[in-house]
């Protein structure tokens, strides 16, 4: 004998199916909305602290500031290359004199 499926046992079977996602996506959306809420916290942290070390928190600022840090690094390495460079050239000097 062949059974009928039945309209409510369907929609039952997929309001159960539905109820699973439903609680699926709300456990990921409060997951979500408290990394939401910690991320805005350690923003401001970042923020406070950007503002206390450098005197600002606007992007662009420091990145003009990082930019400017290693433009002056990038001048004292070749400042100091060139001093070791001279004092190796003078300790060679020194060596070949009688």
């Amino acid at each position: 004998m062949t059974s009928l499926k039945r309209p409510e046992n369907d929609s039952l079977g997929r309001l159960e199916k539905m109820r699973a996602t439903f609680e699926r996506l709300r456990a990921e959306r409060i997951r979500a909305e408290g990394e939401v809420d910690r991320l805005a916290r350690e923003l401001d942290q970042a923020r406070t602290r950007a503002r206390e070390e450098f005197g600002t928190d606007d992007e662009a600022e420091l990145r003009r500031l990082i930019d400017a840090a290693l433009s002056e690094n990038a001048k004292r390495v070749e400042e100091f290359d060139s001093v070791l460079r001279e004092v190796e050239t003078r300790l060679r000097q020194l060596g070949s004199e009688p």
